[in-house]
């Protein structure tokens, strides 16, 4: 199982709707493929002050790297990724993504 880990810091002119938008967006795309078994997202709270800025977070779980592939790949998630560069810091250096292979607890 991947959990495809983004993590963002937006710019401080990027509209809160802006934000929540394209980050509601990239859930909804992501939950609309088969191999994706769960999207979440929402603001940093920072409890260890150790997140160097990154103010927002996507977490999405994929079967496997081919279904990662798959939404990565796809027209869509290139649209919006586009978006949610524009609303970084920095553009893509704004944007920290972290892929962990973890095993899949569910088949216990």
């Amino acid at each position: 199982m991947i959990l495809h880990c983004v993590f963002c810091k937006f710019s401080s002119e990027a509209a809160a709707a802006d934000q929540q938008s394209v980050l509601t967006e990239l859930r909804d795309f992501a939950l609309s493929l088969r191999r994706c078994i769960s999207a979440e997202f929402g603001p940093n709270r920072d409890f260890e002050q150790k997140t160097q800025g990154f103010s927002h977070g996507l977490v999405l779980r994929f079967k496997e790297a081919e279904a990662l592939a798959e939404y990565s790949e796809h027209p869509t998630h290139k649209a919006l990724g586009a978006r949610l560069c524009d609303l970084c810091e920095g553009g893509a250096d704004g944007i920290l993504v972290y892929d962990l292979e973890v095993p899949d607890r569910r088949a216990r």
